[in-house]
């Protein structure tokens, strides 16, 4: 397998990188775009539909099934720039166990970069090598260098499996990938959002408020009051003063910072909990690495509260932060 230097990742391969790491976390709600998104962007129907059976090895049926009904869902009002792709046909080592598993301990070596015999349990070492990369890996759908982009996108999006994803993201490359396409397209996958392991919703883009904020930050209201704001990496809103409220914050989810006026930062992570006197200067926001999450709310509300926008938190100040 020749791997090709200089690679950048293709709007193509990242649709297929998107659909792969939401169906992995059974994300159906974001999948539906992306498969709109995919498919505008290259991908064949086929190509989705082998890339949804496949990471069943990964993360089970029931979120593949899943992910292929909402591509049939999406296909009820098809696209006529949508691709069908290549005619599917069934392998034909399908046909021949011993060919599968001998195709299967080619691939699989190829991937590892030595032979691999998983001899603690014989009864996985024969699924991956006769399944997973035999019958799997034999459709003619996807190339083997798709196949490793499909895998380590949906193992991104996976917690628990830090061993699996390095070793893929080591296959990837060895399987035709560049290593700086391989790290590219660890790096959009975080940028993009897609492997933001939350249970709350990101919401909408916060256009009403963006004029205060540095880098995109989103909004969903989840009742009772309480707010869930969803900020990617680097994005701090401006300095601000709550007057006449307590502000609360909740991390739920990534890492971010909090500073009042003249005092050190406070880094927050899932479960910090700052409740933020009324008249005190401060901002909060994203670490330069993770997206953050925290809900938000006001309390001790008095008549005549209100929010005062103040300056943006610049470079310098931020750029200080570890």
């Amino acid at each position: 397998m020749v791997t090709v230097q200089g690679q950048r990742l293709a709007e193509r391969q990242k649709g297929l990188a998107a659909c792969a790491c939401l169906m992995a976390q059974g994300d159906l709600e974001r999948l539906e775009p992306a498969v709109k998104m995919a498919l505008d962007n290259g991908v064949t129907i086929n190509e989705l539909k082998e890339a949804f059976s496949q990471l069943y090895a990964y993360a089970g049926f029931p979120r593949s099934l899943n992910a292929l009904g909402v591509l049939n869902k999406v296909l009820e009002n098809k696209q006529a720039n949508w691709q069908e792709g290549k005619p599917w046909k069934r392998p034909a080592v399908w046909d021949n166990p011993e060919k599968a598993l001998k195709l299967g301990t080619q691939v699989q070596t190829q991937l590892s970069g030595r032979a691999f015999h998983y001899d603690f349990c014989p009864q996985n070492d024969y699924y991956l090598k006769s399944h997973l990369f035999g019958d799997i890996f034999a459709g003619d759908q996807l190339s083997h260098a798709d196949r490793e982009i499909v895998t380590v996108a949906a193992l991104s999006g996976l917690e628990g499996v830090a061993p699996q994803l390095t070793a893929h993201k080591q296959g990837a490359v060895k399987m035709g990938n560049s290593q700086e396409l391989v790290d590219e397209l660890c790096t959009w996958l975080y940028s993009e959002g897609y492997t933001l392991r939350s249970k709350w919703p990101k919401g909408e883009l916060n256009t009403a408020y963006a004029q205060y904020f540095i880098g995109n930050s989103y909004l969903a209201d989840v009742g009772g009051g309480v707010h869930n704001v969803t900020f990617e990496p680097c994005c701090r809103n401006n300095w601000h003063i709550h007057h006449k409220a307590v502000q609360v914050l909740i991390c739920v989810s990534g890492r971010g910072w909090y500073q009042e006026w003249g005092k050190e930062a406070i880094e927050m992570t899932p479960g910090t909990l700052i409740a933020i006197p009324a008249e005190v200067k401060h901002w909060h926001g994203a670490a330069k690495d993770s997206w953050f999450q925290h809900l938000t709310y006001h309390k001790d509300v008095q008549e005549g509260s209100s929010n005062e926008w103040l300056e943006p938190v610049t470079d310098e100040e931020y750029n200080k932060l570890p």
